[in-house]
């Protein structure tokens, strides 16, 4: 019965044409805002490694000084220490872990028809690679000797590596960044997680990929200058090892721990660090410790503010009122089969079989409205990613998307649809009749 009922919405959509295509078009033009909206929403929520959430955390001591701190504020720093993050790189807590700061300089190329080009790279540990389940497409990361010796090695991204070696597999070449001589031990296939969850705090969570790799004791080593944000708070002394010494917050931190029931293992751990840093005349406003999840720390760094959610919102308040228009043509459209309706009930045909049949061609209307509404949807995300770079990582639609396109737009003409339906459902079939 179904099928049959399919079958006569599909040659309904051909009675009045007009009227249907009107249908067709309102919701499909609804479906599009929101469903734009809501892909915008959905990427920039999304955490891209979502099977380690309760397992990697970020963690945020409160080195500021006292000056003008009131207890119970939080501290608006995101980001760590030099001299924390090292003791928390040491500590040997949890399966991996990795100390990063951003780095950026000039990259001298060996080939004559490239001139020299700055670029942006991270300087981490060896950890950082599996952590973040970067892929690879030559060679491998640096080794943990490697990480100890503060070697001269990097990892180019596959986009950099393809600009200076073309398609040849550079592993093994040296290359020169900053004035110095690395070797290359291995190239990343394209990477582009979205949010990047890494590089948030600087280069921000829809940036550019990073194009290379180096050990961060090597950077340190080579008195490299940070890419990012600082903050200090107090007193620094001059130079490079000034800045190492002081309590200025530029580098971020990532644990990950074996399982997901390690949480509290590490927030011990960290109180207890705390303590014995107080001890030693650090850390002097006594503010909680913090661990942050995937999740929590996109929420914390507002990865998507209140700007987005409105939007969103909006959208859906627009869907609303295409809905209520598509209410009113259909009322229309059901209303001058009156007569055909009395016949069907003159026949035999209870009024649940007329509200079936009604509420399948409504759907048939969402189906035909859902298929417009996805070109239109992808029409809007191409003009949306056209305005920023950033945007452009964001406007893309994935599978799940895709399927949410369809049920809302099937949702949304049923739901139009139920008043209309009911409405056709109480036709006398006597009236219809005499009128005939």
């Amino acid at each position: 019965m179904f099928q049959y009922y399919f079958l006569l919405g599909l040659r309904s959509l051909r009675r009045n044409p007009a009227l249907t295509a009107l249908m067709v078009l309102t919701l499909a033009i609804g479906v599009a805002a929101s469903i734009s909206t809501l892909t915008i929403l959905h990427v920039m929520s999304g955490n891209p490694l979502p099977h380690k959430n309760g397992r990697m955390f970020v963690p945020l001591v409160d080195n500021g000084s006292l000056s003008g701190y009131t207890p119970g504020n939080a501290s608006g720093d995101k980001q760590l220490s030099y001299r924390d993050a090292v003791n928390f790189q040491n500590s040997k807590m949890g399966e991996r872990r990795s100390v990063m700061f951003g780095v950026g300089g000039a990259i001298e190329p060996q080939r004559k028809d490239i001139g020299a080009f700055t670029s942006q790279g991270l300087a981490a540990y060896r950890d950082f690679f599996p952590m973040f389940e970067t892929p690879f497409l030559h060679g491998q990361p640096w080794s943990e000797a490697d990480d100890a010796a503060g070697a001269d090695v990097i990892v180019l991204s596959r986009k950099l590596a393809e600009k200076l070696y073309g398609d040849s597999n550079p592993v093994g070449q040296r290359m020169t960044l900053m004035g110095f001589q690395y070797q290359i031990t291995g190239v990343l296939d394209t990477w582009e997680p979205v949010p990047r969850i890494h590089r948030i705090i600087g280069s921000g969570a829809f940036g550019s990929e990073d194009s290379y790799f180096i050990p961060f004791t090597s950077a340190i080593r080579h008195q490299t200058s940070h890419n990012g944000s600082m903050n200090c708070s107090g007193n620094r002394e001059p130079g490079y090892q000034g800045t190492l010494d002081s309590e200025c917050t530029w580098m971020q931190f990532w644990f990950e721990m074996a399982n997901d029931g390690q949480r509290g293992e590490l927030q011990n751990y960290l109180d207890s660090y705390a303590q014995e840093q107080r001890k030693l005349g650090r850390l002097k406003r006594n503010a909680p410790n913090q661990l942050f999840s995937i999740d929590e720390w996109l929420v914390h760094l507002r990865v998507v503010g209140n700007d987005n959610k409105l939007s969103a919102w909006l959208a859906f308040g627009f869907l609303a009122l295409c809905l209520v228009n598509t209410i009113g043509l259909l009322l229309a459209k059901f209303s001058v089969r009156a007569a055909e309706v009395g016949i069907r009930r003159a026949l035999g045909a209870s009024r649940s079989d007329i509200f079936r049949q009604f509420l399948v061609e409504t759907t048939v209307i969402g189906l035909a409205g859902g298929m417009l509404g996805l070109l239109l949807s992808f029409g809007a995300l191409a003009l949306i990613g056209m305005q920023s770079k950033q945007l452009t990582v964001a406007a893309h639609m994935d599978w799940v998307m895709l399927a949410m396109t369809f049920v809302i737009s099937v949702a949304a003409a049923i739901l139009a649809g139920l008043l209309p339906t009911w409405r056709a459902c109480q036709v006398t079939p006597a009236i219809q009749l005499k009128s005939q």
